[in-house]
């Protein structure tokens, strides 16, 4: 199935996800400083009417939406971008709102902000407002963009919660589903700065055919076709490839055991180097041999 729209996953930099940020709503003024301009930037770029594109900001995952959605408004129009409006989506009930769902009908991007994934997925999942974007995404000139929260909730398998220390003691990864805008991935955020590769190893270690993404802060992956992955922004995105698992003792240990893993692959991207997913080939930008 061709898809005509494009799908732009963000690592973060701002809101580090509920379950983890204990002092978020306390230190949101020196949280909310937003390094991703260039990744904006990018955004208003890839989409259908550049600055003349209806944005609508997504606040749904953030526990400070009124200090998040302004916040990006103000990015935006620094760029010279100024058709912007915030959803800020806190009931199932609001994501059927005919007036809602108008606007979404008329956006060319939407970007979501971070927050909590789990509470993206659980307010608007299976809604109409769910079902518009999707459509949108596969059959229209229309970006999905998600930064923390919003990109992890992008693929359709979701890690919600799991400690960076214990990532590989079986059972500490908490997985469920996501948004459903990509197939065969898994999405993880903030993963340089967090220390999180161990989330990934034991999300793909479950499913081989699976592939791992770390995003790492001011950093994204820009997807189209659904298939080609260029890499944007300042840092690191990780990929780990399980397909050439060897061996694991994953179903022989206990809860809270440790899982060993032999011959899992892995690719560092950076700006401008690209991956196809059908192919598994990756190609960097600057190689040394070309």
């Amino acid at each position: 199935m061709d898809i005509k729209g494009k799908l732009v996953i963000i690592g973060g930099a701002v809101d580090k996800g509920s379950f983890t940020e204990t002092d978020l709503d306390r230190n949101a003024v020196q949280n909310l400083n937003f390094f991703e301009a260039g990744i904006l930037r990018r955004i208003i770029n890839e989409s259908k009417h550049k600055e003349n594109s209806r944005i609508e900001v997504i606040t749904t995952a953030s526990k400070i939406p009124r200090e998040i959605g302004p916040e990006y408004v103000k990015a935006f129009n620094y760029l010279n971008a100024t058709n912007i409006g915030i959803l800020d989506i806190e009931r199932r009930e609001q994501a059927m709102e005919p007036e809602v769902l108008d606007r979404l009908r008329a956006a060319d991007v939407i970007l979501f902000s971070g927050g909590d994934q789990l509470r993206l997925t659980s307010i608007l999942g299976g809604t109409p407002f769910h079902d518009i974007f999707l459509e949108k995404y596969r059959n229209e000139d229309f970006i999905y963009a998600g930064t923390s929260a919003g990109a992890a909730a992008a693929s359709n398998t979701m890690i919600y919660q799991g400690s960076s220390t214990e990532a590989l003691l079986k059972g500490e990864v908490k997985i469920t589903s996501g948004l459903g805008l990509i197939n065969d991935v898994i999405i993880d955020t903030h993963f340089v700065q967090r220390g999180r590769i161990g989330r990934l190893f034991q999300a793909v270690v479950g499913n081989p055919k699976t592939l791992g993404i770390g995003l790492g802060e001011d950093t994204g992956l820009l997807i189209t076709n659904g298939q080609q992955m260029e890499a944007i922004g300042s840092g690191l995105v990780i990929l780990v490839d399980g397909r050439e698992i060897k061996d694991t003792n994953l179903t022989q240990i206990e809860l809270g055991k440790p899982i060993s893993i032999s011959h899992l692959v892995t690719h560092v991207m950076s700006k401008y180097d690209t991956f196809d997913l059908k192919t598994f080939k990756m190609h960097i930008k600057s190689s040394q041999y070309e």
